[in-house]
């Protein structure tokens, strides 16, 4: 008896333990044209395994151009601004304007 109170025990422990970390349950999909993110019922966002606060969408215009780019982040930093979205999108050639995955990713991006 003693050892099968001991195995029902370890059971619970390993379940309890392996939802730690996952309390959060995907409210919404999104197919954006970069990536498939999701939104989280807690209000983060995830992409691949990477989880982030803020969902950016970053508007502007380049030079020359005749309409507004729009670019979607999911970020864990506060603020984009509109010339790091671009350059972080494959407009730059310096690897130093690129954000980590940690960061930020870009979810999706077009015109307005």
């Amino acid at each position: 008896m003693k050892k099968l109170f001991i195995a029902l025990f370890s059971v619970m422990l390993v379940l309890l333990m392996s939802s730690c970390g996952n309390n959060t349950d995907i409210k919404n999909t999104v197919n954006g044209n970069m990536k498939t993110y999701y939104e989280m019922t807690d209000g983060s966002w995830k992409c691949g395994d990477n989880v982030y606060k803020y969902r950016l969408e970053i508007k502007g215009r380049l030079n020359g151009a005749v309409c507004d780019s729009v670019y979607v982040y999911l970020s864990n930093l506060p603020d984009i601004s509109f010339e790091q979205a671009a350059k972080a999108s494959g407009l730059s050639s310096n690897s130093n304007d690129y954000f980590a995955a940690r960061d930020a990713v870009l979810v999706e991006m077009g015109t307005e």
